[in-house]
């Protein structure tokens, strides 16, 4: 006994489940068997009923097989002949098929009032892993046993019927409570499986013991929690592959460059956005097209599949090929487009398709041209600039050394214009210098070349000549082109051209040296008298040198302290007291000896060395003023000419203020004469420069007046203190009715502005009579002192009486 107790409790912890089911089947046999060994009858009864059971097994182990294989198929006609066969089996009337989860089949009828047995099995499929697929109940009729029993005892028989009833009922809740449920609850899990759900585990409504964890059903909960595991990972893997291959197909289509994809065959597979905006293609159009036959022009066409042929063969070489291409829109418009074309490859490296990729690069193509003409070409006028013309001047050599031709070169250089661009401004120079390159042009043949050299100057070259006269001939045509006026904000002005002229290979054999030639042969025309040409000369380098050198002596002057200052009076008419000096500068070199203004002044406004020396004059007569009014106890103005170019310099008043700064002298007795073409510039820049001058406390006076274009209309436009006649006027006042006449009429007319006047050039005395009749303020001249320098001049302060 104690044995036995031992064997069920490790059998009971071995299998509960199996333990449970075996109990109760035990202690109802137990019951059966004591009723029925009560009496004989019963082992006869067993007998037969062990007959049916037994051929109940039969059944279940010739059919089971067969019908889990039908079920598993799911081949519904093999299913229903095999039970047919069962059906037709002795004493088995009725079949029902239990099929998971939920289905059944049934078959054959049970007698009205008969006795049956029923024998279930279930149906499982071998595999991998065991599924069960059903369960098949056999029913068979106890009519034949019953009949036999009826004759000995009946309640035996309804014994045995009411054992096998309640053992059965026992036998399926036990199989609901323990198994049934736990598996409906599986299923109803799987079918409600969803990546929303996915989150949540299986979880059974069973005790979490040791035990219930390591029998079959914990088993298949554990398994399909795995596997829900594993599914949420494959989803969020799969989401972010999906959510990088949206993130790439966006960056692709919003890509601000065009992008077609090819199949192997160069057969269009894909097109952005960009494409159509760039071509007018739809995407839908071209798609199975070659990419150089999208549109319908058959001839560009083949053109555009030559270039796409030679493409292809750089793409299969090198594997990639990238240039510059000249495409059509779907409207016939041609625009420049970068192509950059690469092959697509997958994981074993062979080519999937191609990758094209384009931006329209017509801009950028129009900006290269526009830097390519601007570095050629001359903006203002159109012509070729000096870059260009060189390049045209060697070609023109060596075209003439092969043929044995004569080459001219012509340097022209417009007379005055610098007097013109500051008179009326830098709007008229530059239409000017348009009108004068035009009137050059129409001289000349279609071989031959015109440039601007920078400034007023040309070239003009002059291939295949037959002789030197050919070129004087076209200066001819030139200079009779200039003799017409031009119109200049409605003013008629004359303006004439010197013209040099070097020969090849006369006066040289490169293109460096005739420039030059033919550059010294147009400052000898200037010296001619402008309006002219000369042919180079081989004295003419000498004055070319001339300049060079000065140009060269002038640039170090100023550190060499060559330049000095003279100073002339300038005095009260009426008394002859002092009022003033006027500061006139002077160039005293060791080798050219005392230079004069008139020949180094325009060749430092030419060079810009005007302004470092036009500051270097402001800054010596401020302390020449200062150091009189020490040496004297009294105020004596300073006057200081200034030229256009030092005017119009950014730092003018800067440079002025640091002078006054710099030497202490008071402003009012600064004066600051301004030629009479620079005021009818009438610029804004000039109008601001002028009323910072007066503002300051400056005097200003306007120089040379009478000598230009008429200023009396702008004299009330600018904050002028003082006006000085011009010298022509004054020399011949005595003389000529006429320059009396004017000059009178310059007094009146500058007293009336509420300007003073000084008469320049006073020599004579009977001169100073006339201008004291007049009402002239002041008066210059030699009559009163030749411009002295500074020593003399401080001598003259000390001896001259009416100081």
């Amino acid at each position: 006994m104690q044995k036995l107790s031992t064997r069920l409790q490790r059998f009971r912890t071995g299998s509960p489940l199996s333990f449970r089911l075996l109990a109760w089947i035990l202690l109802f046999s137990s019951a059966f068997t004591l009723v029925a060994s009560a009496i004989q009858i019963y082992s006869d009864y067993r007998k037969d009923l062990s007959q049916i059971n037994n051929r109940m097994e039969v059944v279940e182990a010739g059919y089971s097989s067969s019908l889990a294989r039908s079920l598993w198929a799911l081949d519904q006609k093999l299913l229903q002949t095999q039970m047919e066969g069962i059906l037709s089996l002795p004493d088995v009337v009725h079949l029902r098929l239990r099929i998971e989860p939920d289905s059944e089949l049934v078959m054959g009828d049970i007698p009205r009032d008969a006795a049956t047995t029923s024998h279930s099995f279930s149906l499982v499929h071998q595999g991998d892993e065991m599924f069960k697929l059903g369960e098949l109940t056999v029913t068979a009729n106890l009519e034949r046993v019953y009949d036999d029993l009826k004759r000995k005892v009946g309640v035996i028989l309804l014994t045995q019927f009411l054992k096998t009833f309640f053992v059965s009922i026992l036998i399926i809740w036990i199989f609901q409570h323990f198994v049934a449920r736990h598996l409906t609850t599986m299923a109803n899990y799987a079918r409600d499986f969803s990546l929303e759900s996915g989150s949540q585990p299986l979880v059974l409504d069973r005790p979490n013991t040791p035990g219930n964890r390591n029998d079959e059903l914990g088993r298949v909960t554990e398994a399909i929690n795995q596997m829900r595991e594993r599914l949420n990972a494959d989803m969020e893997r799969q989401q972010r592959d999906a959510a990088e291959i949206r993130k790439f197909s966006k960056a692709i289509e919003q890509s601000p460059s065009s992008v077609l994809i090819c199949d192997r065959q160069w057969r269009v597979e894909f097109a952005n956005q960009k494409f159509t905006q760039l071509t007018g293609y739809e995407a839908s159009s071209i798609i199975g097209k070659h990419p150089g036959a999208l549109g319908d022009n058959d001839i560009e066409n083949r053109e555009n599949r030559h270039l796409w042929q030679s493409i292809r063969l750089q793409v299969q070489r090198v594997g990639v090929w990238q240039g510059e291409v000249n495409s059509v829109r779907r409207n016939g418009e041609r625009f420049w487009e970068q192509l950059i074309v690469t092959p697509i490859k997958d994981e074993s490296g062979s080519t999937t398709g191609y990758l094209i990729l384009g931006e329209d690069i017509s801009i950028r193509k129009r900006y290269e041209q526009q830097l390519l003409r601007q570095a050629n070409y001359d903006i203002l006028t159109g012509l070729p600039n000096r870059m260009l013309a060189l390049d045209r001047l060697k070609l023109a050599l060596a075209q003439a050394r092969r043929e044995n031709s004569l080459v001219g070169v012509m340097f022209l250089d417009l007379d005055n214009f610098k007097h013109i661009n500051d008179t009326l401004g830098h709007d008229a120079g530059d239409n000017l210098l348009i009108e004068a390159a035009r009137r050059i042009s129409s001289c000349l043949r279609g071989t031959s070349t015109v440039a601007r050299l920078g400034g007023d100057e040309f070239l003009v070259i002059l291939p295949g000549l037959t002789g030197p006269e050919a070129s004087s001939q076209v200066a001819e045509r030139i200079l009779k082109t200039f003799t017409p006026p031009y119109i200049l904000n409605g003013q008629e002005v004359f303006v004439t051209t010197s013209i040099g002229i070097a020969i090849f290979p006369t006066d040289s054999d490169n293109s460096g040296t005739l420039l030059q030639h033919a550059d010294a042969a147009m400052y000898q025309a200037k010296h001619m008298g402008k309006s002219s040409f000369a042919h180079f000369a081989p004295e003419m380098t000498e004055v070319s040198h001339e300049r060079l050198k000065m140009e060269s002596s002038m640039r170090r002057a100023l550190e060499l302290k060559e330049f000095e200052l003279y100073f002339q009076p300038i005095v009260n008419t009426d008394s002859g007291t002092l009022v003033s000096a006027e500061a006139l500068l002077r160039w005293n070199n060791p080798s050219m000896g005392m230079v004069m203004p008139d020949r180094f002044i325009p060749l430092a406004e030419e060079t810009g060395l005007i302004t470092p020396i036009g500051e270097w004059v402001l800054e010596e007569s401020c302390r020449a003023a200062v150091a009189w009014k020490r040496a004297t106890g009294r105020d004596i103005g300073i006057s200081v000419n200034v030229s256009p170019r030092q005017f119009r310099d950014p730092g003018f008043t800067d440079a002025v203020m640091r002078a006054l700064s710099a030497s202490g002298l008071a402003p009012d007795q600064l004066e600051l004469e301004i030629t009479e073409r620079l005021i009818l510039d009438n610029s804004i820049e000039t109008a601001e420069i002028l009323r910072q001058l007066d503002k300051a406390g400056i005097r200003l006076s306007v120089d040379d007046f009478g000598t230009g274009y008429s200023a009396l209309s702008y004299l009330k436009s600018y904050p002028f203190d003082t006006l000085k006649i011009d010298k022509s006027f004054v020399q011949d006042v005595m003389k000529e009715p006429e320059d009396a006449s004017l000059v009178r009429a310059i007094i009146n007319m500058a007293h009336s502005l509420g300007l003073r006047v000084i008469a320049e050039g006073v020599e004579e005395e009977s001169q100073t009579h006339f201008l004291k009749k007049e009402g002239c303020d002041f008066s210059q001249g030699y009559f009163y002192s030749r411009p002295l320098p500074a020593p003399d001049f401080e001598a003259w302060l000390s001896t001259n009486h009416r100081v």
